[in-house]
């Protein structure tokens, strides 16, 4: 790859997974760049600038994210995937958590590039997260044969229809793994508060804290919750420390464990202005997303709310009828259902949500090859797991 006036030339794909931009790389392309992976996408969205002025990066937390992509060798998959969360104000690239946002665009981005083989009618891609080792699988339509450019789906916080997506997270989740120190529910102190809690890990690691406790109600527009947030942050990382993410007094990383209120069905207005009746959902639940509010909810979170729906005595299992296979959550952009499979034994095995992505931009991207000014770690910046490590999918 050639480096032309301090810059070296990346071809990219910009794609729109449900609420989330997210830019894709092969890992082909990111293997010939004459720089270190993290150096590589740091410069290109322009990490360490709150703005993101000198990147393509959105300068929020559901606009700056990448992930490298290439064929699998591993047997439960064709696609394999490395998420980044790159930094805004910090250069860092955090590789400890799965997007599911992000592979709904990689399972679109995988048709279109040809990487699996077009079903007449549908197609599923089998898809491996590199960082956490899940498997999850997209089904996209490809009619006769072809791939889609567009399509007609909608989610909720996007005004405009993408191609629909499937999107099933597979377990199974067991409940000793899913629930880390083998409580449903249990009394966390943070900042000198107390709030019942489910420690969850399921998509992801999570913390659901009881709004009520916590003077909340769950259904909080974004401008509310935001002043919340000061509030919030000792409870991410005392959850981080539960979820044995980090040691006590460590620092906590910024995007896990994912951190969320939650509270019961009441009417509120969506941040688009629609109203949302109580009787239109189940559960309201309001996320925290690199510590603001985010503005639906990541994918992930709503696999931690949903296995976390399906087992009784948690702080959203409480809203639900013993037995439902599917729940319907009030986000500030309007509601999103998860619906799930059980073993007999009631373990939950999967997790499905139906998505809609669209492919924004096939670029080429010029990155400076300046590795940028040395900064001091900024913070979860130390807490890679050495299950992501930087070698991109073969």
């Amino acid at each position: 790859m050639e480096e032309l006036n301090g810059t070296v030339e990346v071809a990219a794909a910009w794609v729109r997974g449900g609420t989330s931009k997210c830019w894709i790389f092969a890992a082909e392309a990111v293997d010939a760049a004459p720089l270190a992976l993290e150096t590589l996408l740091e410069n290109a969205l322009g990490a360490g600038d709150a703005r993101q002025i000198d990147g393509v990066g959105g300068a929020t937390s559901t606009t700056s994210k990448i992930a490298v992509v290439g064929c699998s060798e591993h047997a439960g998959a064709d696609v394999d995937y490395l998420f980044g969360q790159v930094g805004i104000a910090d250069r860092v690239v955090e590789w400890g958590s799965n997007c599911g946002n992000c592979a709904t665009a990689v399972g679109l981005y995988a048709v279109q590039e040809g990487l699996v083989p077009l079903g007449a009618e549908q197609t599923t891609v089998r898809l491996r997260n590199v960082n956490t080792g899940a498997i999850l699988s997209t089904s996209v339509p490809t009619p006769g044969g072809r791939a889609p450019e567009r399509g007609e789906a909608h989610v909720p916080g996007v005004a405009s229809a993408g191609v629909p997506v499937d999107l099933t997270f597979e377990g199974p989740f067991a409940r000793d793994r899913a629930f880390p120190t083998g409580r449903a529910r249990e009394a966390v102190q943070a900042g000198g508060l107390t709030a019942e809690a489910t420690i969850v890990s399921a998509g992801a690691p999570a913390l659901l804290l009881d709004a009520a406790g916590l003077g909340l109600t769950g259904a909080e527009g974004l401008e509310d919750l935001a002043a919340r947030v000061p509030m919030l942050t000792p409870f991410r990382a005392e959850g981080a420390v539960l979820h044995g993410i980090i040691a006590r007094g460590e620092p906590a990383p910024n995007a896990v464990p994912k951190t969320g209120v939650v509270g019961p069905a009441r009417d509120y207005t969506a941040s688009d202005g629609t109203a949302v009746a109580a009787g239109e959902y189940d559960v309201s639940v309001r996320m925290l997303s690199m510590h603001a509010p985010h503005p639906a909810i990541g994918l992930t979170s709503a696999v931690a709310v949903a296995v976390a729906a399906a087992t009784p005595g948690t702080v959203v299992g409480r809203y639900l009828p013993a037995g439902s296979r599917t729940l319907r959550i009030g986000t500030a952009s309007g509601v999103v259902e998860a619906s799930w499979t059980t073993a007999p034994d009631g373990t939950v095995e999967a997790v499905s949500l139906h998505r809609a992505a669209r492919r924004l931009a096939t670029a080429v991207l010029h990155v400076p090859t300046a590795a940028g000014q040395p900064e001091a770690p900024a913070e979860g910046a130390r807490h890679r797991p050495a299950a992501a490590p930087l070698a991109v999918p073969a």
